[in-house]
């Protein structure tokens, strides 16, 4: 069966080496031997081992979600929910301001409110990242589907999460 992951870091200037050397690495252990299309943003890291290109257009983006069987995003809202409305299994990488990959840590709040609710499989640091492929293929971590009745459900859910948390 062919299966196609499709990654997506999004378009705003904050590069995500981190996660595309990480998938590479995945490749070069034998672990991933899926295709992968990266949208790699303003990474500076050029993936070996799978296709990408830096920017996408919104139409090619669908496209891409549709086709894949799995998504791998950062924890932007509205990528993540792009592919749950797809009905797609969602790992989440959260990027870090340690790292220089965001601003704060901001992602780290909206990917725990996803996980926590069993929409997506989280990954705060790469060394998670061959578990949560693992959780998808295995079918060992079960996801809740997402019905999107509710426009503003994830919204509301992630202002409640945060009004509560921080």
């Amino acid at each position: 069966m062919f299966i196609l992951i499709f990654v997506t870091v999004g378009s705003r200037n904050y590069p995500f080496d981190r996660l595309f050397i990480k998938l590479d690495e995945l490749y070069e252990k034998g672990f991933l031997t899926d295709s992968i299309f990266a949208q790699i943003g303003t990474s500076t890291y050029k993936p070996i081992h799978y296709e990408y290109k830096n920017f996408i257009s919104n139409e090619e983006f669908d496209e891409k979600v549709k086709e894949a069987n799995i998504v791998v995003s950062h924890g932007a809202s509205g990528s993540i929910m792009k592919a749950l409305n797809a009905g797609k299994p969602v790992i989440t990488v959260t990027r870090l301001e340690k790292y220089g990959e965001h601003i704060n840590d901001h992602q780290i709040q909206n990917n725990k409110a996803f996980a926590d609710n069993g929409y997506v499989i989280p990954v705060y640091e790469m060394d998670e990242l061959e578990t949560a492929f693992k959780n998808i293929y295995e079918e060992s971590k079960t996801l809740k589907p997402w019905e999107n009745k509710d426009p503003m459900a994830i919204v509301n859910m992630i202002d409640h999460f945060i009004k509560e948390n921080w």
